[in-house]
């Protein structure tokens, strides 16, 4: 993954800040949390840019409370302070906050709007999950709602609103009604993109603040790309 396509201290994106909460537009190259394979999480790059935006002279608190899959762009948003962690986890837990995602496919879904249902389980060796009609041992029911948002040249966007959150959701349900997203090889589609990327998009979130309990509502631009420019 080319390291332009990373986050720095430098050309972070913040979305949005306050004294509990920072949202970042997330880069295609970012891992959120840190993995197997060493890269710097944006979490770390995140605690870089507030220490050094603040003068901070010790360790800089961030707390995770969800995460993006590493090919996927859009809103990610960490806890500045330990109140405010727990209070992100649960709301997150229990479904408290509307997301909304956009999803480029080449195959245009049967119908222009549904919800679908299916039973996803996990294949942690892969890291990947498979779509069930039916409830299989070990599966877990995932429910979205699409919408088709327009029709490009050669591409659809789909608006995507997750009723539950499972692992790979949008990348598996949509691949299950022959619609792999853009540049998703492991889901389907025939090529991959040149960046590494998959053309899904965490667009906007929204909830009530946590500590504040005012509402938030946080919108992402998604990556600079003849597609992409064109959904906008």
């Amino acid at each position: 993954m080319a390291s332009k396509l990373r986050s720095t201290i430098s050309n972070l994106q913040v979305l949005y800040e306050d004294n509990h909460l920072i949202a970042i537009n997330k880069r295609a190259g970012d891992i959120v949390q840190g993995d197997k394979t060493g890269d710097t999480p944006l979490s770390e790059v995140t605690k870089g840019y507030l220490k050094r935006k603040y003068n901070k002279p010790g360790n800089v608190y961030l707390g995770v409370a969800h995460r993006l899959d590493r090919p996927t762009t859009g809103i990610v948003v960490f806890a500045k302070t330990s109140k405010a962690l727990p209070r992100l986890n649960k709301l997150f837990a229990e479904k408290a906050a509307e997301k909304t995602y956009w999803a480029v496919v080449r195959q245009a879904p049967e119908k222009h709007e549904a919800t679908l249902t299916h039973w996803l389980k996990r294949n942690t060796k892969q890291n990947k999950s498979y779509a069930y009609p039916k409830e299989v041992p070990e599966s877990k029911k995932a429910i979205l709602s699409y919408t088709l948002r327009s029709t490009l040249d050669t591409h659809f966007l789909l608006e995507v609103a997750l009723k539950t959150g499972r692992h790979h959701q949008i990348r598996v349900q949509l691949s299950a009604i022959g619609c792999p997203i853009k540049g998703d090889l492991k889901y389907g589609f025939p090529r991959s993109n040149k960046d590494g990327s998959i053309h899904l998009h965490a667009r906007s979130l929204s909830f009530i603040h946590p500590v504040k309990k005012e509402p938030i509502s946080i919108q992402a631009a998604p990556p600079k790309d003849p597609i992409w420019d064109a959904c906008v």
